[in-house]
């Protein structure tokens, strides 16, 4: 029951025109002074204890605002989930002998009636109350001594397929992997000080903090939407080469939908709600609403199995908890490639799940993240781990690294067995990238099917995969990872395919300005990204800002460099804090290398202007 209460000069109204359902009235209207008028809405499931328990917070806000009446102004506007009318009419008749106490008017049901109010504007002369139903209490106390009931039990899978109890493993040598396992049972995910992705983020002008927006919402300067963009293109290009096709999904639903309201209960604290006309909307945390919604209402038989749609959801929303937002690590607005897989029975389920592990390391790969950037964790049920041990422990063959297992006595989530790779940063806080899970519930809950051999109609199992994670979180762990670098003594970079410039030229001095431009176009015209250093500094500045914006290749031009037709090129990938790697390349030579560096993966262009010198800074 959804309540609007309105402290009031006055209230009157006229019944213009009866519907079909219509209670009955003979009058034509009233006019009540100093009144507290409840605009109300039934809604389904509501009972007499909703009812009772409207009408005590009608009572507690009257004696506030110190009035002795009470309109119950029958308003169907406040909701989208409305009871029928005889339980909305009962209902609403027991509100008002419930508040007897009180001088109680009541407004006929079912009639077009026009009305004017007379707010008085005091602090409680306007609030709103929602009040659940003893079912959903009920639900709701379910689902929260459900959760407190699931423990969980840790473990290592170790490469030779031991399972050892997380207190008994020898972590030497796997100095990451205990700091994983430490942040996984302490369970603290706050931030205390600034990580340095975030300075890194905002000194080479990628993204920032927007103030005006709510927390957890970033902006992306040029740089960092090129670096977004070639992202999300090589992911979507991955899952599409796999199998999956691409669907795109509303990013808003129906609250009430009778489908999601329950699975949206488990998560309350962790949704955007937005009011449309008539109804209240969530913005999706994932693409599982859409998705599923999709496949409910498509034909599906056995031979389309294992059937893949994928999507890049720009943006799902979580709002997350303050203290836990920081940078491009945790967000309440991300971009997530969201995969999901109607595999015909657990053989196929399992087939795809080591299928997408194994993709999942092959795009992380390509992307900038070795298996030695991340840890593996495998959350399981026991009774699935027992019946698919032998499943569960090959896991293991494909990074030949020890892996963290988190198993529970009985599911509470709706997937028997989940891999997540989590990337340890700097202040030892890790955070999930690539997933895949099975699922055995939501088929059922969506109405999923497919018709089998037989001619029946038969429950899929459905995978999640999102083959990176969130596209802003692998930004994030290639920023951590240049950290990491940097402490090995080594020159932080990002990959040159993702480098926002590729290849800068350096004129010595304003003489070889007209020949270092048509080298740039030169190197341009070959699909690389290549600016020009014009502005009025000396050499050595501007050898140093381009090392501060990691640009992989800087090659200088001077009349050396034009009588030997090379360049001289500081090659940072293969240069140390103590000393730099340089190589004379031809033209020919340099834009070989670099395409080399960057073959299969998407390209764009220079995303801001070519000459420094016309730059905006964007800092």
């Amino acid at each position: 029951m959804k309540l609007l209460l309105i402290h009031a000069d006055y209230m009157e109204y006229e019944v213009k025109k009866k519907t079909k359902l219509a209670e009955p009235f003979d009058g034509k209207g009233e006019r009540v002074e100093e009144v507290l008028v409840a605009f109300t809405s039934v809604e389904k499931g509501d009972d007499e204890e909703v009812a009772r328990k409207a009408a005590a917070e009608i009572r507690e806000v009257a004696r506030k605002v110190g009035t002795e009446r009470i309109m119950i102004y029958p308003y169907a506007h406040l909701s989208s989930n409305l009871a029928d009318a005889d339980t909305a009419v009962r209902l609403l008749k027991i509100l008002e002998a419930e508040l007897s106490d009180f001088e109680v008017h009541r407004s006929p049901f079912g009639w077009y009636k026009a009305f004017k109010i007379s707010c008085k504007g005091h602090p409680l002369s306007e609030l709103s109350r929602e009040i659940g139903g003893e079912a959903e209490a009920e639900i709701t106390k379910a689902l929260k001594d459900e959760e407190e009931k699931v423990v969980s039990y840790w473990y290592i899978l170790t490469p030779e397929k031991q399972l050892i109890e997380v207190e008994k493993f020898d972590f030497t040598g796997h100095e990451k992997l205990r700091k994983f396992v430490n942040y996984e049972i302490a369970k603290r995910r706050a931030v205390d000080v600034v990580p340095p992705h975030v300075e890194y983020m905002r000194r080479l002008e990628i993204a920032d903090y927007e103030p005006a927006s709510d927390s957890g919402h970033i902006r992306y300067y040029p740089k960092g939407r090129l670096i977004k963009t070639l992202l999300e293109q090589y992911i979507t290009k991955k899952c599409v080469e796999y199998g999956a096709m691409e669907v795109e999904t509303p990013i808003m639903y129906d609250r009430n939908h009778p489908t999601l309201r329950r699975y949206l209960e488990r998560f309350p604290a962790r949704q955007y709600i937005i009011r449309g006309d008539k109804r209240e909307f969530f913005l999706r945390f994932a693409a599982c609403f859409g998705q599923f919604l999709m496949l409910s209402s498509s034909t599906i038989t056995y031979r389309n199995l294992p059937l893949k749609i994928y999507e890049l959801t720009r943006y799902s929303f979580r709002k997350e908890q303050r203290g836990e937002l920081v940078g491009l690590r945790r967000l309440r607005a991300f971009t997530m490639p969201d995969m999901h897989t109607i595999a015909k029975d657990m053989e196929q389920a399992k087939q795809e799940f080591f299928s997408q592990y194994r993709l999942s390391v092959e795009v992380l790969k390509e992307i900038g993240i070795d298996p030695a950037d991340y840890e593996v964790a495998i959350r399981v049920t026991r009774d699935f781990y027992e019946e698919n041990k032998d499943f569960v422990h090959s896991l293991v063959d494909v990074l030949q690294k020890p892996i963290l297992i988190e198993m529970w006595d009985h599911r509470f989530f709706y997937f028997v067995l989940k891999f997540e790779f989590n990337f340890v940063d700097a202040l030892d806080k890790a955070s999930a990238l690539s997933t895949v899970q099975i699922d055995v519930e939501n088929a059922e809950r969506y109405n999923i099917t497919y018709v089998d051999a037989d001619g029946k109609e038969k429950y899929p199992y459905i995978l999640h995969c999102s083959v990176s994670g969130a596209v802003e979180r692998v930004m994030y762990a290639l920023l951590e990872k240049a950290k990491f670098m940097l402490d090995e003594g080594k020159l932080p970079m990002l990959p040159v395919w993702l480098s926002p410039t590729q290849v800068r030229v350096i004129p010595v001095s304003e003489r070889y300005m007209e020949e270092a431009v048509k080298i740039a176009e030169k190197i341009e015209r070959e699909g690389i990204r290549v600016d020009v250093d014009d502005r009025n500094e000396t050499l050595g500045k501007r050898i140093r800002d381009a090392q501060t914006e990691w640009i992989p290749y800087i090659a200088v031009l001077g009349e050396k460099e034009v009588q030997s037709g090379k360049l001289t090129v500081t090659i940072r990938a293969e240069s140390t804090q103590k000393e730099q790697k340089r190589a004379e390349l031809t033209v020919e030579e340099l834009v070989e290398r670099v395409k080399g560096e960057c073959e299969g993966k998407p390209f764009m262009p220079l995303p801001v202007p070519k000459l420094l010198s016309t730059r905006p800074s964007f800092r």
